[in-house]
């Protein structure tokens, strides 16, 4: 097939997927169209009142103030009171979020999607005092960010990189609709959540810890943290009870936080395994328009030619069932995947090409820095 072919093909994809598809982003508003999953809104909210105090970060290494995990197992005024120091809420020009300390010397991790267009910031502590922040790196991919404040001997807390166990409690702590130093309680949800629908316009939205602890907007990249007092995930999104939900509530495992806070700090950068391709959901009008019948996968709305897939044969309205044995059955579920894989990596996939059943070698490339393909 001729790329003046594909490129026809991969516009008809996209047109359907547009039309059939539910959509979900980190844009506040929730979700249209039924009967497809809920989109999730982003807990960062617009310009909001908000009071003076702030919250204070804690220092790498050094345990945060008010007494040790053990002692606080289980108190949950005292976790508040020994974690507050460590959440800190972060003033843009386009609103507020939250963001939990990351070293003694000033470093505050945070989301991406809070600093989005900013390099400088302003964040405040639970002491009340405020202060200048510069936008240090961020990763988009994984909604993570770097900001240095101007306030050294801040209280790091414990960041517990093992996931923890369905039902454990969790409380949240963070600024919401700009009420800082807000203290929300819950247990843990689920794990390796994805948010259905989120592929479209979002790489973030995958392999997240979900809570039903209450997460609103401005608590986004705030702190999740276990009845020991640890840090097990940085506030990412939540799913809005207009959309019919109750307690939905999505955090960033602590291990990807550190791994990616720490490529940040040695390169500015996060790498990711790329693959080159605009991942769709295989809805029945597209599966009627490549003249499939039944099964499931990913269906390929546009492949980079250039890019790993195009380069191993892949080609729009191709539809992956599995890649290395994993089946795919929505596009969240491939890019989930993605996330457990390296630069240089070769994975297998199971192709369905009209009537034809094909494996492709993948060899996967680092993301490129501007690319808005998978």
């Amino acid at each position: 097939m001729s790329q003046a072919s594909d490129r026809q093909r991969s516009r008809r994809l996209q047109a359907a997927a547009a039309a059939g598809v539910l959509t979900a982003g980190l844009a506040l508003g929730g979700c249209t169209g039924t009967p497809s999953p809920p989109a999730p809104s982003s807990s960062f909210p617009s310009p909001a009142p908000s009071s003076s105090a702030g919250s204070s970060a804690p220092a790498s290494g050094t345990p945060a103030p008010g007494g040790d995990a053990g002692t606080a197992a289980g108190n949950l005024p005292q976790l508040v009171e020994n974690l507050s120091p460590s959440v800190v809420t972060i003033f843009t020009q386009s609103g507020l979020g939250s963001g939990v300390v990351y070293s003694a010397d000033g470093l505050i991790l945070t989301n991406e999607h809070v600093i989005r267009g900013a390099t400088t910031v302003e964040v405040g502590f639970a002491d009340g005092q405020r202060v200048e922040g510069t936008v240090k790196a961020s990763d988009a991919v994984t909604d993570l960010a770097l900001v240095q404040a101007k306030r050294t001997g801040l209280p790091k807390p414990t960041y517990q990189t093992n996931l923890p166990k369905v039902g454990e409690g969790a409380l949240v702590l963070g600024s919401p609709l700009g009420f800082e130093n807000t203290a929300t309680a819950g247990i843990i949800s689920g794990l390796h959540r994805s948010i259905p629908g989120s592929a479209s316009n979002s790489l973030s939205l995958v392999d997240l810890i979900q809570t039903d602890a209450p997460i609103s907007p401005g608590n986004s990249g705030g702190a999740v943290i276990n009845m020991r007092g640890e840090v097990i995930g940085i506030s990412e999104a939540y799913i809005p009870p207009s959309a019919g939900a109750v307690s939905l509530g999505f955090a960033i495992p602590a291990a990807t936080a550190v791994d990616v806070a720490e490529e940040l700090l040695a390169s500015g950068t996060a790498k990711h395994a790329y693959l080159g391709l605009t991942p769709g959901e295989l809805t029945a009008q597209i599966a009627d328009q490549l003249g499939i019948q039944g099964g499931s996968g990913v269906v390929v709305l546009a492949a980079d030619t250039d890019g790993p897939a195009g380069r191993a044969g892949i080609r729009p309205g191709d539809v992956l069932q599995s890649m290395e044995g994993v089946e795919l059955t929505t596009p969240e579920k491939l890019l989930a995947e993605l996330r457990k894989r390296n630069p240089g990596d070769t994975v297998g996939f199971k192709v369905k090409r009209g009537d034809q059943s094909l494996d492709i070698k993948v060899d996967l490339t680092d993301r490129p820095a501007t690319n808005t393909t998978r």
